[in-house]
């Protein structure tokens, strides 16, 4: 039995899934079964790449911390000294004229990400996405149709300009990833599954098997409540988000994503359901 087989995707969605996704990622779980309505509905824990191999201590270290503060305050420390984002380390490396570090970092683009997901630290975002799990980025700034488009260009330039010159950016969101999935896990016990809502002017719409789904962007903000969700567009539906599918939420890191109580979400198709607010 194939992997399409075992989780019920039909032809038509199949075809849809093919056109929004990218053959290859590094995580564990194929592109389009990620995508797909039937992940929505049997998550499977999500693993990138090498990140549980290289950096198994960490996560070890920070389950042993009894209150979410110490293990905000051990993971930052932590990414300071990987990564030489402390003013302290800054300093020291200019004293010995080595090459000065950039001015990006994961808490520079979480903030980027609350100002504007369609700035160019949006477009880091999504181009992390695309390489970590094989989500296409279908919206930034305009509608993008595809990677042979004008306007997916003009994406990849501002990716480009985002990530010049910075300190493995993307290992930084690996690892911010991973934080955030121990963070559900420890939350949320027990749970595969939160709801969520997401307020636009509108949603696209398709049909499989007599269900209604609606395609997301490759990465996608939510909210907790239905109030909050109101003041991104009119149109407010509440999702069942797989915990898997959540890169990064508002208490994760204070001072981070505060305001609207917001969840980054990866996309793919999901069934929702409409909410009068």
């Amino acid at each position: 039995m194939t992997l399409a087989q075992a989780y019920h995707c039909s032809d038509t969605e199949m075809a849809l899934l093919q056109q929004v996704t990218i053959a290859l990622n590094h995580c564990n779980v194929p592109s389009w079964l990620l995508a797909s309505l039937a992940y929505q509905q049997r998550p499977i824990p999500l693993q990138l790449d090498s990140v549980g191999t290289w950096y198994q201590k960490l996560f070890t270290t920070l389950r042993q911390f009894e209150n979410s503060t110490d293990r905000v305050a051990s993971f930052n420390d932590f990414m300071q000294l990987r990564f030489c984002l402390s003013k302290e380390l800054l300093q020291a490396a200019q004293e010995l004229d080595a090459p000065s570090r950039p001015k990006v970092n994961y808490r520079r683009l979480l903030l980027g990400w609350l100002f504007d997901s369609d700035n160019e630290q949006g477009a880091a975002w999504r181009s992390w996405v695309e390489s970590r799990f094989g989500l296409l980025t279908r919206f930034h700034q305009e509608e993008v149709l595809g990677p042979e488009s004008e306007a997916y260009l003009r994406f990849r330039h501002q990716c480009a300009v985002a990530t010049y010159n910075t300190n493995e950016l993307f290992e930084q969101l690996d690892l911010l990833y991973q934080f955030c999935q121990l963070e559900l896990s420890l939350r949320f016990p027990e749970c595969e599954h939160i709801t969520l809502y997401r307020g636009s002017a509108e949603l696209a719409s398709y049909q499989f098997d007599g269900h209604s789904a609606t395609l997301l962007n490759n990465l996608s903000s939510f909210t907790l409540t239905a109030e909050d969700a109101l003041h991104f567009g009119a149109q407010v539906v509440a999702v069942k988000v797989p915990l898997s599918k959540i890169v990064s939420f508002d208490s994760l890191l204070p001072g981070s994503l505060q305001g609207e109580q917001e969840f980054m979400v990866l996309g793919g198709l999901y069934r929702v359901e409409q909410v009068k607010v």
